[in-house]
């Protein structure tokens, strides 16, 4: 406006004047895109699978929530790579000589109102976990904190719970007995600190929705409904380390079809995807974008010892188990990356005096493929059962991974002679309900590991366990669990000893057939640099994330 009024202006001045606007309009546009460059080098597009569930710590019970809630929320302590643990809301702590008694100093961290994160919270969040009236489906977690078990079966008051605050920052924790994985525990989700006042302000809709939360981890979470298909993390200001939190902002978005998340990354729409199908994974093997995540988890079938006779039978069992190779089903049935198993317990969980349990507590017969020996089984059990002919059913889920396996097992074990398979695949929540209720012969199943301790997967096949599936029982088994798990669990080397003695004996008498150890294959950008892809627990720990410029 101002030029126009002008009716005296040099042209020089003129041009000079229009050279200075366009220079100052150049100089914006360069400054909004350096700054557009800048935040994109601080935020990741991370894809999931599936939904996220809840926000509340007490009611978690799947991996999505988990890994958003890691990253957004922190325990005393903090899971890291190589199954070690590092220090979170806790500085520091100290146990007890007899290993029941924990004391913790916290640090002086705020929850995102600005609020001080104290002792009190911890104990308020494990009460309110335990509490019945919560029906927190992970409270058995906590069952060898002081009191847990009666707390939780209103059998006593909450305030019998083994955690005290000492003051605002100091926290003692009192165990039943001596439990030497305790410190993974206390890094898992429904360990979190909850804040009183925030959840009785919300009351039933606690944790149903990003707003409806306060966070006291290194991010929050913005933009979830509570039923849509994408979240945010974004980082947190209060939080105690912030200033070492490289990332801004990491937007999850959830993308079902493996396809399209695949183009999305190639389009560079997202920066993680998951790989699905043999097809996927040769695609990108080998090359700097691919990742094989060797989760702690384990793939098998179980054999239904109580409704079928012939599966009482070790000779039967050892001539199934070794119908079936392993090699085969992992590097060419399945071809996503699993491995073939050595056992139940995976090679990344479990290590003492340099040697892995895998290695430990191996047994060759138990995942042997030879069809020789497996037919000379095969008959000496059928002899001793007066039986020329089976039939078997055979349950699994009905995703490809588990219509695959289901497929070569029937194929295997048929090899034997007067052997019949008949295989149903399912849809996963009735493939569950006929597993607990027993309604099978074979059923593929499988287990990821809570926290990185071989007692996690050796517990489900203890006699009467909620996951026994199979109705496997052996009181030497038992005998040496309640060893690692009593009179032996404040000395490593003897607990050690009790868990390879254990699985031994199930492996030997064939419990179980393991199948594969399962891995995770992804693409991940390579400019994303420093995550964390943890094998138990919470997936992801965005701790470290940068992205490279």
């Amino acid at each position: 406006m101002l030029f126009n009024e002008s009716k005296i202006i040099d042209s020089k001045i003129n041009n000079a004047i229009k050279i200075g606007v366009i220079g100052l309009a150049s100089s914006i546009l360069l400054s909004a895109c350096g700054n557009k460059n800048a935040e994109n080098n601080k935020t990741i597009s991370w894809q999931e699978s599936s939904n996220m569930i809840t926000l509340d710590s007490s009611k978690v019970n799947d991996t999505i929530s988990a890994g958003t809630m890691n990253n957004s929320n922190e325990g005393l302590l903090v899971g890291s790579s190589d199954n070690k643990v590092i220090p979170g809301v806790a500085k520091n702590y100290h146990v007890s000589s007899d290993g029941k008694i924990y004391t913790f100093n916290l640090r002086h961290s705020k929850w995102s109102n600005g609020q001080p994160v104290t002792a009190k919270d911890f104990v308020y969040g494990w009460q309110r976990t335990l509490n019945p009236k919560t029906a927190s489906q992970y409270s058995y977690i906590f069952n060898n904190v002081k009191n847990a078990s009666q707390v939780n079966t209103g059998k006593a008051p909450l305030s019998s719970l083994g955690i005290k605050a000492n003051g605002k920052y100091k926290l003692t924790i009192n165990l039943n007995k001596p439990q030497s994985y305790f410190k993974y525990l206390l890094t898992m989700t429904p360990f979190e600190p909850q804040n009183e006042q925030t959840v009785k302000k919300y009351g039933s809709a606690y944790g149903t929705n990003s707003n409806k939360m306060i966070y006291n981890g290194p991010f929050k979470v913005t933009g979830w409904t509570g039923v849509n298909d994408s979240w945010n993390l974004v980082k947190n200001n209060e939080y105690w380390n912030a200033k070492n939190i490289k990332l801004n902002k990491i937007k999850f978005v959830v993308e079902k079809d493996a396809n399209t998340g695949l183009n999305e990354y190639q389009t560079g729409d997202l920066d993680k995807t998951s790989l699905v199908g043999a097809q996927q994974v040769k695609q990108f093997a080998g090359t700097r974008d691919y990742h094989a995540n060797k989760i702690g988890g384990t793939s098998y079938m179980e054999m239904n010892h109580a409704k079928n006779p012939m599966l009482r039978n070790i000779n039967i069992r050892k001539a199934i188990s070794m119908s079936i190779s392993r090699n085969q089903l992992a590097n060419h049935t399945l071809g996503d990356g699993s491995l073939p198993a050595k056992g139940i317990v995976t090679d990344n969980i479990g290590k003492h005096n340099g040697k892995s349990f895998a290695d430990a507590s191996y047994v060759k017969s138990g995942v042997e493929y030879d069809t020789h020996k497996a037919v000379k089984y095969w008959e000496k059990g059928m002899r001793q059962l007066g039986k020329k002919n089976a039939n078997f059913s055979l349950i699994t889920d009905d995703t490809a991974n588990g219509k695959s396996t289901a497929e070569f097992i029937q194929e295997a074990v048929e090899k034997l002679p007067g052997a019949s398979v008949s295989v149903q695949s399912i849809p996963k929540k009735s493939e569950i309900a006929r597993s607990e209720n027993g309604d099978f012969d074979f059923a593929i199943g499988g287990w990821f590991a809570d926290f990185p301790d071989p007692i996690s997967f050796m517990s489900l096949f203890k006699t009467g366990a909620v996951y026994n599936f199979g109705k496997f029982s052996n009181t030497q088994y038992d005998k040496l669990l309640d060893k690692a798990e009593s009179v032996d669990a404040n000395n490593g080397d003897k607990r050690w000893d009790d868990l390879v003695q254990a699985e031994k004996i199930i492996m030997n008498q064939q419990g179980i057939v393991p199948l594969t150890y399962v891995v995770q294959p992804m693409v991940i950008q390579p400019k994303v640099k420093n995550y964390e892809l943890l094998p138990t627990g919470s997936p992801i720990n965005f701790r470290n994330t940068f992205v490279n410029k």
